[in-house]
């Protein structure tokens, strides 16, 4: 009958009541089934003589054994005590016990066959002796704790005094999450004066009488103390409790005791890891023993037992590449180190451990167990390297082209792509002696892009044959040995092109005189045609000539003038002329440019000039003179010194004008006379240069004579300030000049303003001046295209019109009147066909007089604006229908706003 099977027949003993046969029969299998291997006890507290001899039994152990197997016992802690085969506690020596201590020992029972072990505690106290004279008896009953306070001192007259003294009792052990039925009895506690006095005993502390509160309780009158329900060390580990006994009246008739209650662990709590999955790394191709990681549980339990001692075991490994077993764990520890060789990230790049964390040391069948995961991941080392995908790489590129790509090499890394020891580096090693190529690298693909970098003539050499080496960025790992070198072979070969023509020397420089006359011939500019395997015929052209003096032959490049060559020119800059020629050979076309610099030497083309050309002296001679120079665009050899002298004509020049000779840049001019009236004078001089033929030239110097101050300066714009025109007057003017504007702006804007309200064909007053709703106004100034068409013989014939109101003024539908009779006098005939501004004079006439003339009226629907006005009706559509007179001189009398309506029909010939 298994274990289920009989705490269920207990559960029907309890309901139906069975037999006492019946259950005494179950609670033997119960015994048989539920029993636990172990001591009974986990502790004893054994009263003994307080001087026992050597070899003296002191108790027996029990040890229940349900498999009876065979069971060995040790005495630990202690060299004072042995035990027998039957579980018998000696002493091994004499031994003397002390009132006020206890000695401790530990009891282990192991199996000899399952090698399980199990301890038990005990604690000897010395018996009290019995003390007479009125003292009780001190007795201890097992399990019992005695207050030996009281404790007697004979003196040396023989007199007894009683003193109290503290006694240390030893700790209850009390283990945790008991089963037994509660409250469960601990130890008692009694007073040697319980058999003279009534005594009342209690405990407090923390689990008593304070929080958490009801844990222990004390029977008052036996002294018995209990605990109330299951125990959890991991929640409290222990309790301090103090017991007191008092008399009836609460006097207190002992010191408190302390008592200390330890929690007993039990594994009852798994090992928890601190992570659910762990994650570590290490390099691949690392070596047995290498470092990984370490991971880490916890367990609640008591960590000084072997309930809370965990050891670490890992139970899978995938995948089980190369090997099952690549890695082992540090049973104490939990750190993960490599154990066997190979791994691989190219094969393998992670691999996923089981763990095991087991408390009980490990003990598979008692231990407590849980599991984790951990990832480990292999990294990368560059172990391998970068391989071309070809033995040869080939490429065509134009000749002189550069930065032109013309091969991409590939290669294959099996390192992790887009690392250091993936990304590959291309070095030429042979065939470019002359580094015209290079090879950078596409870090997307890792291609290397071999690329011109400078110009290759094809006349120079038609193909190059590389040879290119491919490494990593970063060296190989230690212990990987090469195969073979990767290298690879490129051959590249260079295309003709027709390339442009090339002047020699580039640029050209001739030095020649100016003022060469037109078609002279100056030199011969040709280029020459690099393509050596092309037949072609090379043609010039002029590009840049900025001041146009020079012609180039498109056959032959001679180089003539077709203007003269002045070196003054602005065109020229420091005596040098350039001009770009252009040749072109071949289809398709390739040109090719030259500069010819031409070096202008100076000849005295140019006469001096007079400098500066107007000067200011005044009336008076005084001590100062002007001074003047020459200016000569002519280089200094054809230019100074000069020669300076006056024009004898007119003669008044010599009479008023004396000029003096400094030295070959400078000449003095000075009046001659005492004094001369304010004007402007112009003073003919003759300047001759000291070219090699010299040139001479007659300049007019303007001389502004006026009245000087006593510094010598002239004072007509004092003049001009003192007589009114100040900065004060010349802002005033201004100001009125604005002013001015300002006017006649708005005089035009009340012009057009104005214009427009007669134009307007409005019936009533102008918006502005209307009181009640707005009335839009759109600027109507005509009818449309009917209002064009005018019947210009009616002004040649003026009886013809018709008589009746709707021919009157302008002819719009919308506006003819509903009458039609009309007040028109009859005139006759014109004197004259072509007196028509007479005809138009009557006319206007007789439309001011008649009532019905133009503007007429015109029905407008509106909204409804409401009845009862007290001003009635404006409109005529009520009145007669006739052309007859009507009076509107009543609009006068309504107000300033019905004016204008009074005077426009009012009539009159005004």
């Amino acid at each position: 009958m298994r274990r289920r099977e009989v705490w269920m027949l207990m559960a029907a003993l309890q309901v139906f009541g069975l037999s006492g046969e019946t259950r005494r029969w179950l609670s033997s299998k119960q015994e048989m089934l539920l029993c636990e291997r172990g001591f009974t006890q986990k502790e004893y507290i054994i009263a003994a003589k307080q001087e026992l001899a050597k070899g003296q039994a002191v108790f027996n152990v029990t040890f229940q054994d349900c498999s009876r197997g065979k069971v060995r016992f040790e005495v630990g802690q202690s060299a004072d005590f042995r035990v027998s085969e039957a579980g018998e506690i000696y002493t091994s020596r004499p031994l003397s016990l002390g009132r006020d201590r206890a000695v401790e020992g530990v009891v282990y029972a192991q199996d000899l066959r399952t090698k399980q072990l199990w301890k038990t505690k005990f604690f000897l106290l010395a018996k009290p002796q019995q003390v007479k004279h009125g003292d009780a008896t001190l007795t201890q009953h097992l399990p019992e704790i005695l207050f030996p306070w009281r404790s007697m001192i004979v003196k040396g007259d023989g007199t007894v005094r009683r003193v109290k003294r503290d006694w240390v009792i030893p700790p209850i052990n009390v283990p945790e999450n008991s089963r037994g039925q509660f409250p469960e009895d601990l130890v008692r506690i009694r007073s040697d004066r319980d058999k003279n006095w009534m005594l009342r005993y209690s405990v407090t502390g923390p689990g008593a009488d304070q929080p958490p509160t009801g844990i222990f309780i004390i029977n008052p009158i036996s002294g018995q103390l209990s605990v109330t329900k299951p125990l959890d060390r991991e929640h409290i580990s222990n309790f301090h409790l103090r017991a007191h006994a008092v008399d009836l009246n609460g006097n207190q008739v002992e010191n408190p005791i302390d008592i200390v209650i330890n929690v007993i662990d039990q594994n009852d709590n798994r090992p928890e890891f601190t992570h659910t999955v762990f994650n570590g790394s290490v390099p691949e191709g690392s070596k047995p023993g290498s470092f990984v990681m370490t991971v880490t549980a916890v367990d609640k339990d008591d960590p000084k037992t072997a309930n809370g001692m965990l050891r670490y075991k890992i139970l899978s490994q995938n995948p089980q590449s190369p090997s099952s077993n690549m890695f082992t764990i540090n049973n104490k520890t939990g750190d993960i180190i490599t154990v066997a060789a190979g791994l691989d990230r190219e094969k393998v790049t992670q691999y996923t451990l089981i763990v095991q964390a087991t408390d009980m040391e490990g003990n598979p069948t008692y231990g407590l167990s849980n599991t984790a995961t951990t990832v480990i991941r292999i990294t990368d080392v560059n172990d391998n390297p970068p391989e071309f995908t070809t033995d040869t790489f080939s490429g065509d590129v134009d000749e002189n082209r550069v930065n032109v790509i013309v091969a991409n090499l590939t290669v294959t890394d099996k390192d992790q792509p887009h690392t250091q020891a993936w990304s590959a580096v291309y070095r030429i090693v042979a065939g470019d002696p002359t580094g015209r190529f290079s090879i950078p690298t596409d870090p997307t693909t890792n291609e290397g892009l071999l690329t011109v970098v400078k110009p290759i003539n094809y006349e120079e050499k038609r193909s190059f044959m590389l040879m290119v080496e491919a490494q990593n960025e970063v060296p190989l790992a230690r212990g990987i040995h090469l195969p073979r070198q990767p290298t690879v072979t490129v051959s590249v070969r260079i295309l003709d092109v027709n390339e442009s023509p090339e002047f020699s020397p580039n640029p050209k420089s001739i030095k020649l005189e100016e003022g060469l006359p037109a078609g002279s011939l100056l030199t011969t500019f040709t280029a020459q045609d690099p393509d050596r395997f092309m037949s072609q015929n090379v043609r010039y052209s002029k590009m840049y000539d900025p001041a146009n003096w020079l012609q180039i032959d498109p056959f032959n490049g001679r180089i003539s003038t077709i203007a003269i060559l002045d070196r003054e020119s602005p065109y020229v800059k420091n005596n040098q002329y350039n001009v770009t020629f252009m040749a072109t050979d071949g289809d398709p076309a390739a040109n090719g440019t030259g500069t010819l610099q031409i070096y202008l030497m100076d000849i005295n083309d140019n006469a001096p000039h007079v400098f500066p050309p107007e000067v200011e002296m005044c009336e008076k001679p005084g001590p100062n003179a002007i001074n003047i120079t020459a200016s000569d665009p002519d280089l200094s050899t054809n230019a100074g010194p000069f020669a300076f002298d006056l024009v004898g004509r007119p003669l008044d020049v010599r009479r008023n004008w004396t000029l003096s000779h400094l030295n070959g840049e400078y000449a003095q001019l000075r009046l001659q006379i005492s004094s001369l009236s304010s004007g402007i004078y112009e003073v003919p001089i003759m300047i001759t240069d000291s070219g090699n033929l010299p040139m001479s030239n007659t300049s007019h110097l303007r001389v502004k004579v006026c009245q000087c101050d006593h510094h010598g300066d002239c004072v007509d714009m004092e003049r001009i300030i003192a007589a009114g025109l100040g900065t004060g007057a010349i802002i005033a003017i201004l100001i009125g000049i604005i002013i001015l504007l300002v006017l006649v702006l708005l005089f035009v804007m009340w012009m057009k303003r104005r214009d427009k309200e007669r134009q307007a064909k409005q019936l009533l007053i102008d918006p502005e001046d209307d009181v009640r709703d707005n009335i839009l106004k759109y600027d109507e100034e005509g009818g449309g295209e009917e209002d064009q068409d005018y019947d210009l013989s009616q002004l040649q014939q003026p009886d013809t019109l018709e008589s009746e109101c709707m021919k009157v003024g302008i002819r719009r539908l919308d506006e003819r009147p509903l009458h039609h009779k009309h007040q028109y006098p009859l005139r006759s005939a014109a004197p004259h066909p072509g007196d028509i501004g007479e005809f138009i004079h009557e006319g206007l006439k007789a439309a001011d007089n008649d009532p019905t003339a133009p503007p007429y009226d015109s029905l407008l629907v509106f909204d409804y604006e409401g009845s009862s006005s007290t001003a009635g009706s404006l409109s005529t559509l009520h009145s007669s229908s006739s052309c007859e007179d009507q009076e509107y001189d009543y609009l006068g009398d309504w107000g300033p706003r019905f004016r204008k309506l009074a005077d426009l029909f009012g009539g009159g010939d005004d």
